[in-house]
């Protein structure tokens, strides 16, 4: 498994103990004792946690350490636990154009709008958003629906018009999935 790391912003007794429990836990420790190294450090960085006393306004990925003394040992249980919750919200959203896609609870969003979607509308974007060419209804139908290729139906059509009408009721964006001459596009 790979490190993780933890950012810890101003807190320098707490960096000196960690500092030196690092080569016996699975993270890497990281001191920040201003906004500039945090900035600085969590740029560079991948798979990382923001340790702090109170909140950052507009950081993620931040535990609040302000319940202590704490056990070393459930200290690292709840570090562990934040960083399967930040992985598993980061794996979970999708960012297409100017879009959001949240796959947990199907959602497409944009600024503060959003619009629900059924199971085979996120399948759709999702497919569509992964192919840099149009992808023609054949594949759709194999690859979305599992139907095989020869069949006559225009499953892929009405959901797809559907689709759009719904884009276009909730963000007046009527160019979201495009038509193309061998297919349907994101763009």
């Amino acid at each position: 498994m790979d490190k993780q790391n933890l950012i810890i912003f101003k807190l320098n007794s707490f960096y000196n103990i960690m500092k030196e429990l690092e080569e016996n836990l699975n993270f890497k420790i990281f001191k920040a004792s201003n906004e500039k190294i945090l900035n600085t450090t969590k740029d560079n960085l991948k798979n990382y946690l923001i340790i702090t006393s109170k909140k950052i306004n507009y950081k993620n990925n931040q535990f609040i350490l302000d319940k202590t003394p704490i056990k070393i040992s459930k200290l690292i249980e709840r570090l562990n636990i934040q960083f399967l919750k930040f992985n598993f919200l980061e794996k979970s959203e999708l960012k297409i154009g100017r879009y959001k896609i949240n796959l947990n609870s199907r959602e497409l969003i944009f600024k503060n709008n959003s619009l629900k979607l059924t199971e085979k509308e996120t399948n759709i974007i999702t497919f569509l958003s992964k192919s840099n060419n149009a992808v023609g209804v054949d594949q759709l139908q194999s690859q979305v629906w599992q139907y095989h290729a020869n069949l006559e139906t225009h499953t892929v059509e009405t959901h797809i018009y559907r689709l759009r009408k719904k884009i276009l009721n909730t963000f007046n964006d009527n160019d979201f999935i495009l038509s193309k001459k061998n297919g349907y596009q994101i763009k």
